[in-house]
């Protein structure tokens, strides 16, 4: 005789959630922190409008695993990126979530202890504390907005975030970013479509949207957005196709003015543009640096995927013998290299804003 049916058979249980609001209350910004948050995102803005003469750098680790060695890197680029801040404005990289790839490791936030016991609400707590370090540290944090759920319990101290390429396509992700506080990169799918897509999610990002979305009490609740006039487009490549060439970002430019967009494009020079291999990273940044010193003004502003050791390493249960400071994702520039990079292209773009009467 067959069980009789039961509505939540494949469920295993319920563990809640604190409500974001509960979580802001465990871990606060300070009103005087709220504005430096807001000011790193004004910055931003101003870099995309063109009123702010500087260069976009979005670096740091592909992942966070460890906020101990997190911290480390933190403090080196937070003092490297205020040396540099007249031609730069360095970002972090904060990326708490990943999508389970070959690792099936789904990110800190969400298995902070490496153990695959989804220990969230831990995650979320770490996270949120990380990230209030780094706002003390005036240093702005960028991420991924992978769930859709998550930026209400965290977006308040993130001043960047971006739409992957797998998400660019998501009209769930798509609405979120039409209300999103920050400016946000959405990177091209890998497809040949992929430029046209990601400018049509960049053009409905923009606009009012309307979505089932958690409110801050935790309600499932109807939100009204009213654009992000701020949605931009990530050249990350695809395969072997990297995107970053001169042709690529005329390609680029082309398919935001098809879609009514301004030209702003962010290059990420790991990924597909630099065939996962780190060594190549700077061989794309140089390859940007040379274009704007050629005159491109759509260029905002470059990726790199750094850590404080070099490649990366798989994700080990309970963390036991982990390699310290290597990623635990895709492979990473080391620090040398990251401050021997960061620092070319400050003196690189210092002389193009000279040449043209902005320093």
């Amino acid at each position: 005789m067959a069980a009789p049916f039961r509505p939540d058979r494949c469920v295993r249980s319920v563990d809640p959630l604190p409500s974001p609001a509960d979580l802001k209350r465990f871990d606060p910004l300070l009103p005087q922190q709220e504005k430096l948050v807001a000011g790193f995102r004004n910055a931003i803005r101003a870099i995309l409008d063109g009123t702010d003469a500087r260069l976009l750098a979005v670096v740091g680790p592909c992942s966070i695993h460890d906020v101990v060695e997190a911290d480390e890197y933190a403090q080196r680029l937070s003092g490297l990126a205020h040396e540099l801040s007249e031609s730069l404005f360095v970002i972090m990289r904060v990326y708490f979530e990943k999508p389970r790839g070959a690792s099936d490791w789904s990110g800190f936030l969400t298995d902070p202890f490496m153990d695959g016991m989804f220990h969230v609400e831990e995650g979320l707590k770490a996270s949120r504390k990380f990230l209030h370090h780094l706002v003390r540290m005036e240093l702005p944090a960028g991420t991924e907005a992978l769930d859709p759920i998550l930026p209400a319990y965290l977006g308040d101290m993130f001043s960047w975030m971006a739409i992957g390429q797998r998400a660019s396509e998501s009209n769930a992700h798509r609405w979120i970013a039409s209300g999103l506080p920050v400016p946000v990169g959405f990177k091209n799918g890998p497809r040949e479509d992929g430029l046209s897509k990601a400018a049509a999610a960049i053009r409905a990002a923009t606009r009012p949207q309307d979505y089932l979305g958690l409110a801050d009490d935790g309600r499932l609740s109807v939100i009204h957005t009213c654009g992000n006039e701020y949605a931009h487009l990530v050249l990350r490549g695809s395969g072997d196709s990297p995107n970053y060439g001169a042709a690529s970002i005329s390609r680029a430019e082309e398919a935001l003015d098809a879609a009514g967009q301004p030209q702003h494009v962010v290059v990420d020079c790991s990924h597909g543009n630099s065939h996962y291999d780190p060594a190549r990273q700077g061989d794309v940044l140089r390859d940007v640096l040379a274009q704007i010193e050629n005159g491109n003004t759509s260029i905002a502003g470059f990726m790199l995927e750094s850590y404080l050791e070099w490649g990366n390493q798989q994700p080990r249960i309970g963390r036991a013998h982990l390699q310290p400071g290597v990623s635990v994702t895709d492979p990473c520039i080391d620090w040398p290299t990251t401050e021997i990079l960061l620092r070319e292209a400050a003196e690189r773009f210092q002389k193009v804003r000279e040449d043209l009467g902005l320093a």
